[in-house]
């Protein structure tokens, strides 16, 4: 039987054929516009997202026996607020993870509300792309249509409801909406009432892999599909890329090298660290997970390469680097800002310890190194809570380095696992399908068989210990800065 996975990204939607055994079939990809309609605003027309998916499908499953398609589910970008009328209309363009026009309503449920409130009843404190500081706003800026809202929505569920006319969500996304009581796994009241919504007005909550329906008879002619597809309540993008890179069970890791950088942490106990340094969120395999996450990772590589240095050559410039663990340089990789385990939108990068014979390539190791102490920063939060592992599993644009792999098991002190294959959200969607429709009885279960390991990097006890005293200096450098990032 096939299984399909439905990335909902950003930019684009992505889309993945696998059958029974793991093995890829077809990948397809399909873009949609994103609107910016004042600065610092973010939006997306959720039709948009249907009309792609939708073509997506039919392009995937062009080549194969349609018949055999058994199962849908998805990874979407989490956080954005699709808000539909009494008649299932979407009432305005969604307001995506990445608007920032929230700065007022996120100040008021961090300081009137209170942090401590918000971590009792949901284990997060607000961040300007949670979807409640965006109803704040809609309440306020938009009342008009506030007073509509009938049902309030996540991306990918817009996609799933379309499909079988279920308003459905699953527990990892909507841990990301600052409206889920995420120990309990369901809609907190208390959240609700401080938002001025009502839980009836939220989606029935699932977990990842349970099925929510089957597609609808129209949409199943219009696919070219069996009506008993199941379709499953999928996940976020974070918790589906972990269960493509098989992060599932207790005490697993996966590190991500994006555009921004991730350290997720699964695990069977809920746990709240006392900062709220990082995110603490329900996991797709039907247990819990820790995020830590960076907004700049392998972007600063890019930013430094790119708009520094002036070239694409990114191999030839890691080759130039000195002897590891004994660079005097050191990198904040706050470009953006930071989140985990800062929450400084004004934090910024900087370069510290040049001297007269400092070279590009001391700069360019400090980059790889400045990023990958940053991941260490949100391990050692891990840490506080007791969590103890000893390997990872790696990802993104940046893993494709094998120095900047080599630093990371040496700054971290934990083996480095490369996968065969990594195609993160839409991988986790497609296994979540399979483990819906029976195909395998647990999403532990087809991790362990689905996803391969191909190389191991050790990390080197000496280099190991020379890091040691680096990060040590590292620590000392945010403090210090801090006070001179105020805007």
């Amino acid at each position: 039987m096939y299984y399909i996975g439905i990335d909902l990204g950003t930019s684009a939607v992505k889309l993945l054929l696998m059958d029974g055994e793991g093995k890829i079939v077809n990948i397809v990809s399909r873009e949609y516009p994103l609107y910016f309609p004042h600065p610092g605003w973010s939006e997306q027309k959720p039709e948009d997202w249907y009309e792609q998916t939708m073509a997506g499908i039919r392009e995937l499953t062009g080549g194969v026996d349609k018949s055999r398609v058994a199962g849908i589910s998805f990874g979407g970008q989490m956080h954005g607020l699709v808000i539909l009328d009494k008649d299932d209309n979407v009432i305005r363009p969604a307001i995506l993870w990445n608007d920032g026009r929230t700065a007022k309503e996120t100040e008021y449920l961090n300081t009137v509300i209170g942090r401590e409130k918000l971590s009792e009843y949901t284990a997060n404190i607000a961040f300007a792309g949670f979807t409640a500081p965006k109803l704040l706003w809609v309440k306020e800026n938009e009342p008009e249509n506030f007073a509509r809202i009938a049902k309030i929505m996540l991306p990918k569920d817009y996609i799933a409801y379309r499909l079988t006319g279920v308003h459905c969500t699953d527990v990892s996304d909507a841990s990301g909406m600052l409206l889920f009581d995420v120990k309990n796994r369901r809609w907190s009241r208390e959240m609700c009432d401080i938002c001025g919504v009502s839980p009836s007005q939220l989606a029935k909550c699932h977990e990842s892999y349970e099925a929510v329906g089957t597609v609808l008879p129209a949409v199943a002619e219009e696919l070219g599909i069996s009506a008993s597809v199941k379709v499953a309540a999928g996940a976020g993008d974070n918790a589906a890329a972990a269960v493509g890179t098989g992060t599932v069970g207790d005490n697993m890791c996966n590190i991500s090298l994006g555009t921004s950088g991730t350290i997720f942490i699964s695990s069977r106990n809920f746990g709240v660290d006392k900062y709220n340094a990082l995110h603490s969120f329900a996991h797709a395999d039907g247990s819990y997970h820790l995020m830590g996450c960076m907004l700049s990772a392998a972007s600063c590589n890019k930013w430094w390469m790119d708009e520094i240095i002036g070239t694409k050559d990114y191999a030839a410039q890691q080759q130039l680097t000195g002897k590891l663990g004994e660079n005097h340089v050191y990198f904040l990789p706050y470009l953006m800002g930071e989140r985990s385990p800062h929450n400084n939108p004004d934090a910024r990068a900087v370069f510290l310890g040049m001297s007269m014979d400092t070279t590009r390539a001391d700069m360019t190791q400090a980059v790889l190194e400045g990023v990958a102490f940053a991941l260490r920063d949100s391990l050692e939060v891990a840490k506080s809570l007791g969590i103890s592992l000893t390997r990872t599993k790696i990802c993104g644009g940046g893993a494709k380095s094998p120095l900047w792999k080599k630093i990371i098991a040496n700054v971290l002190n934990l083996k480095v696992d490369v996968l065969e294959s990594e195609e993160g959200p839409a991988m986790g969607g497609a296994m979540l399908a399979a483990v819906a429709c029976g195909a395998y009885e647990s999403v532990e279960e087809i991790a362990g068989k689905v996803v391969r390991i191909v190389e191991t990097v050790e990390p080197e006890a000496e280099l190991v210990d020379k890091y040691e005293e680096r990060y040590r200096k590292f620590k000392e450098i945010y403090p210090a800065c801090k006070p001179l990032f105020v805007s």
